[in-house]
């Protein structure tokens, strides 16, 4: 009998294996994912927000190498940063309400403008001005681009948060962890490419800055929907921002403004300064014709046919280091700083039974952060090494210290950037991170200044043709940033957040918990939690991400 005699609702057909199957989806690929609608406002942003970041880390460079070159000492190139550093008191507070009332595409294309435009105003340093006369102008033309790094950065930190969809797993959640985490690395290229460029000419600099600039302006004025971000609801006032209600926040943000100065005591002027400082050998008592007969960074005297320092308000007795040298080490930190922080929940506090971290795992980790500067204040001070200018030896000394800390300071402030937004109130976290940025500013000020005094004024004068001995200034330096990573780690012990107590790993308990009867966790529970702070840390975004440093 043929299949066509059978009645055709009697028929039975044989299952298809393609029935059987789910359907697989088809892969996304990177380029699929970052061209698609959902992805399109976090793309021009991160992308203007990572090229301005370059231009962010490029600026401190230029202008602190070519002052040096200019015969600034270190307090007068601090004292060029403070209106940088200070704009960022009031513009981190500001550019969030400017941002909810006016849209996130606004303050963008506004900051990226200033920063042109402060590049610009730097075009205008001329050589015969006096020194008062080039500090005033250099300094007001950081204060505007102190104000562009905020309100660009009110960008880059809230788009995350705007376009990150609530399934955590999404590749378009993966490419925005993905693109926020190239942030502080390339502000350390930023470093890198001012001082490699400004070795060429302090005009290319600038220009290759501004160029960059340029580059991300299109985008963000073609691309972007003016209301990207404003308020749907009452926004926080000036009054919200100042009503100190929140007693953990107000010790944490306070012990930040510490932690911060104990990098910037001895990172952003004396370390620089003290690369770039020639040997005191020679200076100002050995005769030369030319300058290849002095120490390295040391030039022969027209009139007086001595060894002079280029830069006597710099000091002498450092290693005479290029600028090439100096951007690479400073840039090769930031780059360091910013991947451990990115890292610090996996291979860190997550091993180590301090995740989610409480405040008795900032004070742990920020009395360790004490202990390079310590380390460093001790052998600048007496070690042979420093005292009888071993250049070999001060180098490798300084590349440990500097590389130690980068780690154990990167893990405080993953920590730091955890614990703001676990103790801001539900109905406050944009306000709250405001002021926990405020404090960042402040810290960078205070460290910033007090850099300068210690460095300029601490230690023996060589005469007028070589400086004072930077040595002691620098060791003095490190002390301070010992005393700063203490007092933050002291007032961080106000906080009342000890119930879960301390782990340092799974044999070790420093502080036992308050809670009384609860087992501990299983692995797999302790990985749960460990992936939830991951994804709670990767979706803060820019919470996280300082450079700058």
């Amino acid at each position: 009998m043929a299949a066509e005699d059978f009645p055709k609702d009697e028929i039975v057909q044989p299952p298809r294996v393609e029935d059987e199957k789910p359907k697989e989806e088809k892969k996304e690929t990177f380029m699929e994912a970052a061209k698609s609608e959902a992805l399109r406002p976090f793309v021009i942003i991160s992308s203007s927000y990572l090229l301005f970041t370059i231009t962010d880390g490029a600026i401190r460079m230029i202008v602190l190498l070519h002052a040096y070159n200019k015969s600034f000492s270190a307090l007068e190139v601090a004292v060029m940063f403070t209106l940088y550093e200070l704009a960022g008191v009031f513009t981190n507070l500001a550019a969030g309400f400017m941002g909810a009332k006016w849209g996130i595409k606004l303050t963008l294309i506004i900051g990226l403008s200033l920063q042109i435009f402060s590049y610009g105003l730097l075009f205008g340093w001329k050589d015969d001005w006096t020194k008062k006369q080039a500090i005033i102008y250099v300094t007001i033309a950081q204060m505007f681009a102190g104000i562009a790094k905020d309100l660009t950065k009110l960008g880059g930190k809230t788009v995350t948060k705007l376009v990150t969809p609530e399934e955590k797993e999404t590749k378009l959640f993966k490419l925005v962890s993905l693109i926020t985490g190239w942030k502080n690395s390339l502000k350390g290229v930023g470093y890198f490419l001012g001082s490699a460029l400004i070795a060429v000419s302090y005009e290319l600099a600038l220009a290759c800055m501004m160029g960059l600039v340029v580059l991300a302006m299109p985008w963000a004025i073609v691309g972007l929907d003016r209301d990207l971000g404003t308020a749907k609801s009452k926004n926080a006032s000036w009054k919200d921002v100042f009503k100190l209600d929140n007693t953990n926040l107000n010790y944490l943000c306070l012990a930040r403004l510490f932690l911060f100065a104990s990098r910037d005591f001895w990172f952003e002027v004396p370390l620089p300064f003290f690369l770039r400082s020639p040997s005191c050998d020679g200076l100002g008592e050995d005769t030369c014709a030319a300058d290849t007969d002095c120490v390295t960074n040391a030039i022969c005297g027209v009139e007086s046919m001595l060894c002079e320092n280029v830069n006597p308000g710099g000091g002498c007795g450092g290693l005479g280091a290029d600028r090439v040298i100096v951007g690479a080490l400073l840039g090769g930190y930031i780059i360091l700083y910013g991947q451990v922080q990115s890292w610090t929940p996996q291979l860190v506090t997550g091993p180590l039974g301090q995740t989610p971290p409480n405040k008795l795992t900032e004070v742990f980790w920020g009395t360790i952060n004490a202990l390079p500067t310590l380390v460093m204040g001790i052998v600048a001070m007496w070690s042979p090494a420093f005292v009888d200018g071993n250049q070999p030896a001060m180098t490798a000394w300084l590349v440990v210290a500097i590389v130690s800390f980068a780690i154990i300071f990167a893990i405080n402030s993953s920590i730091h950037s955890f614990l703001v937004v676990n103790y801001a109130k539900a109905d406050k976290v944009a306000v709250s991170v405001g002021f926990y940025y405020m404090s960042n500013a402040l810290g960078r000020l205070f460290g910033t200044l007090g850099s300068g005094l210690l460095y300029t004024y601490v230690g023996e004068d060589q005469g007028e043709l070589a400086g004072p001995d930077v040595v002691k200034g620098l060791s003095a330096c490190f002390f301070a940033g010992t005393a700063c990573s203490l007092i933050a780690a002291f007032i961080t012990l106000w906080i009342d957040d000890d119930k879960a107590g301390l782990q340092c790993g799974s044999c070790w308990t420093i502080v036992e918990k308050e809670e009384e009867g609860e087992e501990e966790k299983g692995c797999a529970e302790e990985k749960e939690d460990l992936h939830d702070v991951q994804n709670e840390q990767k979706l803060l975004g820019d919470v996280s991400m300082e450079v700058e440093a």
